[in-house]
Formats: structure tokens, sequence, C-alpha cells
């Protein structure tokens, strides 16, 4: 089991009822297990960090980037944060909202490949 900040349990119920329309698009398909019969979690708690989508089985991150993750303190705090997560044996997939909603299927495509 992956260490976990209880003190944000609260923060991430908030995230997942106020999810960004990136996310939920993304949630519609991989909730249910619709990809690979996997599972997946979303605003999920890694130690400090909550991630938008978390697979066990594939020890896969997925990030759905806003406009405030390519600004220079957002790619320098990611940096931080997808080093920390894979020292933990986890690897980090990023997309953008955008590439979400104009590239849906490329993105489940890339997704698809990376799990079990």
């Amino acid at each position: 089991m992956l260490p976990y900040n209880k003190h944000l349990k609260n923060f991430a119920r908030e995230l997942r009822k106020n999810q960004t329309e990136g996310e939920a698009l993304l949630w519609m398909k991989l909730r249910k297990k619709q990809l690979k019969n996997c599972q997946f979690y979303r605003q999920r708690i890694i130690c400090n960090y909550i991630v938008d989508f978390y697979c066990p089985v594939a020890k896969l991150v997925i990030e759905i980037d806003g406009d405030q993750d390519y600004s220079e303190p957002g790619i320098s705090k990611d940096a931080v944060r997808d080093r920390h997560l894979a020292d933990l044996g986890l690897s980090v997939l990023r997309f953008s909202a955008i590439e979400v909603f104009e590239n849906t299927e490329g993105v489940l495509e890339t997704i698809y490949e990376r799990l079990p």
C-alpha cells in the first residue's frame, strides 16, 4: 500500500465533487474497468499529493494538465512531483485538457498501451 497523507482526505473528496470537464470526460472512459478490466481511482492521495487518476495494477498515474501546469512554477512543481512518484515505482502520464477533448481516442490508446 502506498503512503498517503490522511489530512488530504477532505480535499480529495472536494476535488472528486468538483472535477474539471477534462477529468469528467476521461473518467467516463476509465471507470468501471473499461480498459483491459483495470481498476482506476480518481483524485487518489499518494504521499502528500492528490493525483487525478491512479491504476494500482499498472502502477500508473494519469494527470490532466490545465493552464496552471504550463506556467514556470507549475512545470517545476510537476517535475518534483513526478520524480517523487517515480521514486515510489509509479509512472506518470500527462495529458493537456485540450488533448483529452480533441484526441480522446488517442489519449485512451496511450493509456491502454501502458496497462498490463
